[in-house]
């Protein structure tokens, strides 16, 4: 659906690539300066041959009347780490949940155009004693979703899960969570957006 910029974020340090090229006639590669040239377009080529990225805001329906807040910006180049934030905030008669973390995995399904997004949490403003007291939602701790985009000509809307802390559906960390790649049929436990959507990229 409309792409939406959230957050901008900065990835880690690239891998360097060695390039072995041989020499031609007219065109000798002599010196360290032009190998190292090499090495390192040889490297660029590589941290751009995957760019994995989500990015959206807006607001989808957890349960009849209940609305999530959620923004999210996750991407990852070549060998890079993953980076990124996001955040989901929603209240109930228990109060409020809100919860921002930082994007450390990303996996991307480029055919059905599902992401699965885990990080830590940076902040916990909830008040909701389920979430604002459990050990499992708090600063550095792992929480995880996953999210469908149903691309821009579609009549459906985007959907996304809320979130997964340590122990959900037998996972305890975020890089468990994104190299599972989990997503059960008919896209259970995913919620419709009503405003806003997403963008999975490839």
């Amino acid at each position: 659906m409309r792409r939406m910029s959230v957050w901008g974020c900065v990835a880690g340090a690239g891998v360097m690539v060695a390039c072995a090229e041989p020499t031609r006639p007219g065109n000798p590669v002599t010196s360290a300066a032009e190998r190292g040239a090499l090495a390192v377009s040889a490297s660029r080529s590589q941290e751009h041959a995957t760019e994995l990225e989500v990015e959206g805001a807006g607001q989808y329906e957890l349960i009849p009347g209940q609305l999530v807040r959620a923004l999210v910006h996750a991407e990852q180049r070549g060998s890079r780490s993953a980076s990124g934030q996001f955040r989901q905030v929603t209240s109930s008669v228990d109060g409020a949940v809100d919860i921002t973390g930082a994007v450390t995995c990303l996996a991307v399904d480029a055919v059905n155009h599902r992401a699965w997004i885990g990080g830590t949490v940076t902040k916990n403003r909830s008040t909701d004693p389920s979430y604002r007291d459990d050990p499992t939602t708090q600063v550095g701790q792992d929480v995880w979703f996953r999210v469908l985009d149903t691309g821009k000509q579609s009549a459906d809307p985007d959907r996304s899960t809320f979130l997964g802390f340590a122990g959900s559906a037998g996972i305890t960390t975020s890089a468990e969570y994104c190299a599972a790649k989990i997503w059960p049929a008919d896209n259970a436990r995913t919620h419709p957006f009503v405003t806003g959507g997403l963008e999975v990229e490839p």
